[in-house]
């Protein structure tokens, strides 16, 4: 495993961590279908033996449960962990609701640091917000005090938008932004990227598998169970990815590197990304996910036909 800094924080982070929204599973909807907690712990242990050191959670997932779940699996290995959550999505009051006020923001996170059986966060991240709560700036202020009094290491934005990142660069000063960026979804490279490593702000890069779609695993006949986000997805746009990422199959060479793992590199292959966050559901996709870095590089060759496809959006205009 590599390591990289997380902007000018001072920790340091594997360049691959864990996306631990799966693993909350789909009691509540909004996931990525089914899963088993022996399953799901599982995972966890593998990704640490691995080297992986960055988890990245939310306290929405699961209403708490991928939060328990990293808190009870990696418990005595604190020190060692760098543990990001977010907060805003305010599911004490039922499905939809977003909060982020001073007093909501402290007792969303007391509640965390209950499930993840810690006493502090290494970095803790408002859950899309919107560009008014952004403008606003209220939250930025209760977060950098949850810093100085230590009850969180670092601050940032998860974001769905990546031109609200650059809003937010101009009001304030977050110790990261968490955007998509995959080979579908690369828009952030072009000035976000630019702008927050000039600031020192770290990018987090969530979604390097496309929803799972640059996994090359999915195909037309495909179907999502109840509770997985991709259900009631437009069936066009589900096979608009399909598509694309059959064009991609020249990049899986057999024992050598899969689809998934060349996306992920092709994602790290920006140097101003400090961690990328596949999600992970089990044992064997942490194998497959944490080696990515350890498989056979990207060729120029290879780097130049997937900036060719992007150019001509896949052949699908």
């Amino acid at each position: 495993m590599n390591y990289r800094e997380l902007g000018k924080t001072g920790i340091k982070v594997s360049e691959i961590g864990f996306g631990a929204w799966a693993i909350g599973g789909n009691r509540h909807g909004l996931s990525y279908g089914p899963t088993d907690d022996k399953d799901s712990v599982e995972a966890l242990e593998k990704a640490f033996e691995l080297g992986c050191n960055f988890f990245d959670t939310a306290d929405v997932y699961g209403w708490g449960h991928s939060e328990e779940l990293i808190g009870k699996t990696l418990r005595g290995k604190r020190d060692r962990l760098i543990i990001a959550t977010k907060v805003g999505s305010d599911f004490y009051q039922g499905f939809g609701f977003q909060t982020f006020t001073a007093e909501y923001i402290r007792f969303a996170l007391d509640k965390s640091l209950e499930r993840l059986q810690t006493d502090y966060v290494d970095l803790y991240q408002l859950h899309n917000p919107s560009l008014a709560v952004i403008e606003n700036g209220e939250a930025f202020e209760v977060l950098r005090n949850l810093k100085v009094e230590g009850k969180i290491r670092a601050w940032g934005l998860s974001l769905q938008n990546h031109n609200d990142g650059l809003a937010a660069l101009k009001i304030t000063r977050p110790d990261s932004i968490q955007v998509a960026y995959n080979i579908f979804a690369h828009e952030a490279a072009k000035k976000l990227f630019p702008l927050s490593a000039e600031l020192g702000c770290a990018i987090i890069a969530r979604e390097p598998l496309s929803n799972g779609f640059l996994t090359g695993k999915f195909t037309y006949a495909s179907n999502f169970s109840s509770g997985d986000v991709r259900k009631n997805w437009p069936k066009d746009f589900i096979n608009a990815r399909i598509k694309a990422s059959e064009a991609l199959n020249f990049l899986i060479r057999r024992d050598q590197r899969t689809m998934a793992q060349a996306a992920i590199q092709w994602v790290l292959n920006s140097t101003l990304v400090s961690v990328t966050i596949p999600g992970i559901k089990n044992s064997e996709q942490a194998i497959e996910n944490l080696q990515s870095a350890e498989t056979a590089p990207l060729t120029s060759d290879e780097l130049k036909e997937i900036a060719a496809l992007q150019e001509h959006q896949f052949g699908l205009q």
